[in-house]
């Protein structure tokens, strides 16, 4: 039984990070994911201190002792509709464009924990830690001399090999190795060309790829039969640059992941009803190509520069409150409510036609079906709806002033099987 339980987890690791690389993905608070895991992510991402399968770990690394020996192997299904209007500019009537030229994204995913003993466990998540992607057929700086499709593509894949341990019954503390691989491609802006230390390295240079590391630390602790607390910290990814885009992205190229952290907690309400809470916040200041305004522009600081411009987005307040419901011995029900703070400002929407990262709101279900030998089928839905950011100020006076409207809506469907080794 072990040695096919390694032979599974050997096959599914590969599997999953075979698909991770080849798709993009988009995620929902910023380019954050709402959650990891299929469970988690039917709880709108509450988990920081009630881990439902083996993903958990991605979350806070001292799950691993609540999860024990077990193998999951998950896949989401993720639909946005995102687009963009221009008014009142002065180099074209106003006019919409449909962002969603790629539709549906694949995003598969991975988790394996082994204990060790009473005081070692260890275990392995492969998920997409965030991502962006949009794609105009037509494309919105046609007007200010862009050619051919506009969009961008962001994909981040995190590997991270995970280790706790129990430093006391009910408590334990745990780190994950976060290694990170990133691609991006950006495509029809080459209308800020003249704005750029690198012209020839800012638009349609095809994917380029970068490697990076970084580490999650986490405590979970069961306070009292009935309340767990948690906390986690995961730093800046740190990584290399996009070589092909360092005439685009602050600092020639570089291209952070930002750092994160937060605190949760889970309650039993009654023998069969669960309710988990977390508060997490996202540090997008951390990196400049995201944080620093365009503004940046007319102060001498173009493109590429150290202090070049960016997407101007703020840091991020996220809350997330689930419940969990068991209603027979084989069958748990689930849902939640997540909301973020707005990272984009309305006068930073003209850059952000390329990255409407802005729904708020979240509403998830999901349900988990046991078999008789322990197997877990779990399938949950999101979906965000659609949130509007209309520009002020936003279209500089040297491209005809006008305001960029943007809009984003998101549907995300999963489904995941989880077994207990």
């Amino acid at each position: 039984m072990r040695k096919r339980a390694n032979l599974l987890a050997t096959t599914f690791f590969v599997t999953t990070l075979s698909g991770l690389t080849a798709v993009p993905a988009q995620a929902t608070f910023g380019y954050f994911e709402h959650g990891i895991g299929v469970q988690a992510e039917g709880l709108a991402g509450a988990g920081i201190a009630y881990p439902k399968d083996s993903l958990a770990i991605a979350t806070n690394p001292a799950s691993l002792f609540r999860l024990g020996d077990r193998l999951d192997v998950g896949v989401d299904l993720f639909v946005p509709d995102r687009g963009a209007t221009i008014t009142g500019n002065g180099a074209g009537p106003d006019q919409s464009f449909d962002g969603s030229g790629v539709k549906d994204f694949l995003i598969p995913q991975f988790g394996y924990t082994n204990t060790l003993n009473d005081h070692w466990a260890v275990g392995i998540a492969i998920d997409g830690n965030g991502g962006m992607n949009t794609s105009y057929a037509t494309n919105p700086f046609a007007r200010f001399g862009a050619t051919g499709k506009a969009g961008v593509n962001l994909e981040q894949l995190y590997v991270s090999p995970t280790v706790a341990y129990r430093i006391a019954e009910g408590h334990s503390i745990g780190v994950s190795f976060n290694l990170a691989y990133q691609l991006f491609k950006g495509d029809g802006v080459g209308v800020f060309t003249p704005y750029s230390t690198a012209p020839g390295a800012l638009s349609n240079n095809h994917t380029d790829h970068a490697y990076g590391y970084g580490v999650r630390i986490g405590y979970l602790g069961q306070l009292t039969p009935d309340l767990s607390v948690g906390a986690f910290w995961q730093s800046k990814g740190y990584s290399g640059r996009f070589k092909k885009y360092a005439g685009l992205f602050a600092e020639q190229g570089s291209f952070d992941v930002p750092s994160s952290y937060g605190i949760g907690a889970s309650y039993r309400l009654t023998d069969k009803l669960d309710a988990a809470l977390d508060v997490e916040r996202i540090d997008y200041s951390g990196v400049p190509a995201v944080a620093n305004t365009l503004g940046e522009l007319f102060l001498g600081h173009p493109f590429g520069a150290d202090s070049g411009p960016g997407f101007g987005w703020r840091d991020v307040t996220v809350v997330k409150l689930g419940l969990n419901y068991a209603i027979a011995p084989q069958w748990q029900i689930r849902g939640g409510w997540a909301w973020g703070s707005q990272p984009v400002r309305s006068s930073q929407t003209f850059l952000n036609i390329l990255a409407p990262g802005i729904v708020q709101n979240h509403l998830s279900a999901g349900a988990t079906w046991t078999s008789s030998d322990g197997t877990e089928i779990s399938a949950s839905v999101t979906y965000a709806p659609e949130k509007t950011i209309n520009g002020s100020g936003s279209i500089p006076a040297s491209f005809g002033g006008g305001e960029a409207n943007l809009h984003l809506s998101e549907v995300v469907a999963g489904l995941a099987v989880g077994w207990h080794l």
